[in-house]
């Protein structure tokens, strides 16, 4: 997916923090879901996040990327990209989710940063792959992970492949402000987990933001986008498929479990994408459909 070139993405609300740039935390955990999410999707102990941040202010300088203005900067860096990406978001969600009856609240600049940070949820590394934080509402991403989508997961990689991973996250910021992640944390896992279901739903809701990314205009009347072509989406579905819970058992573990599931098959991912792609946001009620169904 391209910007326009003379797109004002300054609006995008994104930080990036340098090495070793830490932030004062309180109590507060990512969850039994989200824990279970991030250990299996990439085969990392993850407890050290559930004991709750300590206070750990490190040095550092964090930037708010203000160089980043144009659409044509946007295309040309990752950084860049990830604050064009935030702008159209956080202007899609602002006039969407009160069409889904709940009003929006932005989260919090999207954290970029490099090897390890401090967050609401605990100190994070590199190795703990991108995740949203609902004790503070936000999104923290190392860039170097989409290297790793290609090259560990086997994606075909590209812009709206990158695009789709922090739209995913800003899904599970939208389940916060409905209530959803609260809700459905029961620490179950299984092919029609709760679990499976916000990753499904979230998926969704990336998709529905990519199909109306091409209408979301900048304060100037814009768009950010230019119209989606073929060989993007399928980028965007080769993300999605390759951090199945099937496809990446099957290669760490060398046999599928799907009781062990807590993002749901490359199929499911796929399929869930496409629906919001196609159908909306409004069509992402991933609750709703019994296990088989799912």
């Amino acid at each position: 997916m391209t910007f326009n070139d003379n797109a004002n993405i300054g609006g995008g609300r994104v930080s990036k923090r340098g090495r070793n740039t830490g932030i004062a935390v309180g109590g507060g955990g990512l969850g039994v879901i989200a824990l279970f999410l991030l250990s299996q999707f990439l085969g990392v102990d993850l407890s050290g996040l559930a004991g709750g941040g300590q206070p750990a202010a490190e040095s550092g300088s964090v930037s708010n990327l203000a160089e980043c203005t144009t659409g044509a900067q946007a295309n040309a860096d990752v950084e860049c990209r990830m604050k064009g990406a935030a702008a159209s978001l956080d202007t899609y969600w602002a006039e969407e989710l009160p069409r889904l009856g709940v009003d929006y609240q932005q989260p919090q600049p999207v954290a970029l940063f490099t090897d390890s940070t401090g967050t609401g949820c605990g100190a994070a590394s590199a190795a703990t792959g991108p995740f949203y934080c609902p004790s503070d509402a936000t999104i923290y991403l190392d860039t170097a992970f989409f290297d790793d989508l290609r090259t560990r997961f086997g994606s075909s990689g590209g812009p709206l492949a990158e695009m789709y991973v922090i739209a995913h996250e800003w899904g599970h910021h939208v389940q916060n402000l409905t209530g959803v992640l609260a809700q459905s944390q029961d620490g179950q896992t299984g092919a029609a987990s709760n679990s499976v279901r916000v990753e499904l739903q979230a998926d969704c809701f990336a998709g529905a933001w990519t199909g109306a990314a091409t209408t979301i205009t900048d304060e100037n009347g814009v768009t950010f986008l230019k119209p989606i072509t073929q060989a993007q989406i399928r980028d965007a579905l080769s993300a999605a498929s390759a951090v199945g819970d099937d496809r990446i058992q099957a290669a760490t573990q060398g046999q599928v479990n799907p009781e062990g599931w807590t993002h749901g098959s490359s199929e499911q991912r796929q399929r869930w994408f496409g629906t919001g792609f196609e159908q909306g946001a409004g069509a992402c009620d991933t609750f709703a459909p019994g296990d088989a169904e799912l």
